[in-house]
């Protein structure tokens, strides 16, 4: 009989594959080994917020929400007034990561705003904010959830359950649990290609320039010009949820974060595909 031990590997077993492949290996180790299932929908208190019982206890968590020492701050920053929901960050994040169908890392989201002739849609793209003080880091009972290079949050794929405690927590609704794998999968931002020194597949496609990546401690990174520019023509920059208290490492200009941030999911909720019903993209008759 199989034990543990046995069906252990690493992403180097993989060799060149996919980390699609990869997680259909790690789907296979997971049979044997028996990972719960993940959990759905978290627990709520009177007010509707999600318990905080559901974090690890902290010194469970503490080393992994350190990142490593290396000099790097990533952060993005999301140009809203030049987005045009093209989707072409949506459709590169899916094919350089093998993100199934029904499933998304990153996603747009739309609304409809004004009155006749009056009219604009505005378009919101999101994707993880790799929070400095990351909830999913503090939930995962597995200790797969990590702070690497830069700060970025990332996945152990050797270590994660698939319990989805992570997405329980998450305020922004940007982890979804494999299909296939049963395991947790979220932005990364592409960390096999900085370290080639390319940008972000979806940075480094969108048309409209909108999203910019780099490290907040280089001044001559695209994200550090960016967040001069925006200072210099005095555009107010938000993050999503600041109540969170998570420090997103992701800010915005436009209206679209006020308009749409009802709209963006929450804790217990992934990116979807009803995002795209054309009866989301403007205000539905009975909620006028």
């Amino acid at each position: 009989m199989k034990t543990e031990k046995d069906v252990s590997f690493s992403e180097s077993d993989v060799d060149k594959d996919s980390r699609r492949a990869f997680l259909e290996k790690a789907s296979a180790a997971l049979v044997v080994i028996g990972a719960p299932p993940a959990q759905g929908n978290p627990p709520e208190d009177a007010t509707g917020d999600t318990k905080e019982s559901l974090f690890q206890p902290e010194h469970l968590w503490t080393d992994r929400m350190r990142a490593p020492d290396d000099g790097k701050r990533y952060g993005w920053f999301v140009d809203t007034r030049r987005c045009v929901g093209c989707h072409a960050c949506e459709v590169s994040c899916k094919a350089e990561n093998d993100v199934p169908l029904g499933n998304y890392i990153r996603q747009t989201f739309y609304k409809d705003v004004g009155e006749y002739p009056q009219v604009a849609r505005l378009f919101m793209p999101m994707a993880c904010q790799h929070c400095e003080d990351a909830p999913c880091i503090k939930g995962c009972p597995c200790g797969a959830l990590h702070k690497t290079t830069g700060g970025t949050v990332a996945i152990d794929y050797n270590t994660c359950c698939g319990h989805g405690t992570c997405v329980d927590v998450c305020p922004y609704g940007a982890i979804y649990m494999d299909p296939v794998a049963n395991q947790a999968v979220k932005c990364h931002n592409c960390y096999h290609r900085l370290e080639e020194q390319m940008e972000p597949a979806c940075a480094n496609t969108c048309p409209a320039d909108a999203i910019s990546f780099g490290d907040l401690n280089d001044e001559n990174s695209k994200i550090s010009k960016a967040m001069r520019d925006a200072e210099e023509k005095k555009l107010e920059t938000q993050q999503l949820r600041p109540e969170k208290n998570t420090k997103p490492r992701m800010w915005f200009v436009g209206e679209a974060p006020v308009e749409i941030e009802e709209r963006i999911p929450k804790e217990g909720e992934s990116y979807s595909p009803e995002a795209y019903n054309i009866y989301n993209w403007k205000e539905r008759h009975e909620d006028k």
